[in-house]
């Protein structure tokens, strides 16, 4: 598999997509196969979606690359994610924030609204390597983080589309933060980097993409 893995992020680096080290040394060191069932492992590193329990699905790898250099994660950052899925989105994340072997530093926090999704995350993140970097609670993601009032992230990625951006999430937007979500109808989204700046709320397009809808209140459902 390492091969394969080896070959797709050279890929990715030659089309633009992959364009900083940390996000590169991300994808080479997080095992994609072990977060989907085992059906799809042989393709794993194939760059498209593949379908995970629940009817949800593990992002393509081009969409994750695109969604953490928009993110601009930095090591010792605390990122809040919506939406776990897989867990391999946010093993990701880990691995920039507190890089394997290095002192963990930083907080990555991902939120899974459906509990089994949540199990068979930890299961993949305790597998793979992951489980001390990554923190996973059940909750309505779209509504922010259930933590003490007044902490702010300073990267928020949402990995499903919503109508419009939740304001409880820019609530929890850290001042110079950066929060990557895709916004739009069902079927059709623009994926929007939002920062906070001076009070302001800036928002900028990075892309076309098709997520599955949101949960809970700010979602679809």
């Amino acid at each position: 598999m390492e091969w394969k893995r080896q070959k797709l992020v050279e890929l990715l680096e030659l089309e633009g997509i992959v364009k900083t080290p940390q996000v590169k040394r991300a994808l080479l060191s997080v095992p994609r196969e072990e977060f989907v069932p085992v059906e799809y492992r042989d393709e794993a590193y194939e760059d498209h979606p593949l379908p995970i329990p629940e009817g949800q699905t593990i992002s393509a790898p081009h969409m994750c690359a695109i969604m953490c250099e928009a993110a601009a994660i930095e090591k010792g950052d605390s990122v809040l994610e919506v939406g776990t899925g897989s867990g391999y989105h946010a093993a990701l994340c880990a691995e920039i924030v507190s890089p394997t072997g290095e002192k963990i530093e930083g907080i990555v926090l991902t939120l899974e609204i459906i509990k089994c999704l949540a199990s068979f995350a930890l299961e993949n993140l305790r597998r793979s390597g992951y489980y001390d970097r990554v923190n996973i609670v059940v909750a309505d993601g779209s509504a922010g983080a259930p933590i003490r009032q007044g902490f702010r992230f300073k990267k928020i990625i949402v990995t499903a589309a919503a109508p419009a951006t939740p304001s409880p999430l820019i609530e929890q937007l850290d001042e110079e933060g950066v929060m990557v979500i895709p916004v739009g109808s069902r079927w059709h989204q623009l994926l929007l980097s939002i920062k906070k700046k001076g009070g302001e709320v800036r928002t900028k397009p990075v892309t076309y993409c098709v997520f599955v809808a949101l949960r809970g209140r700010y979602g679809y459902e």
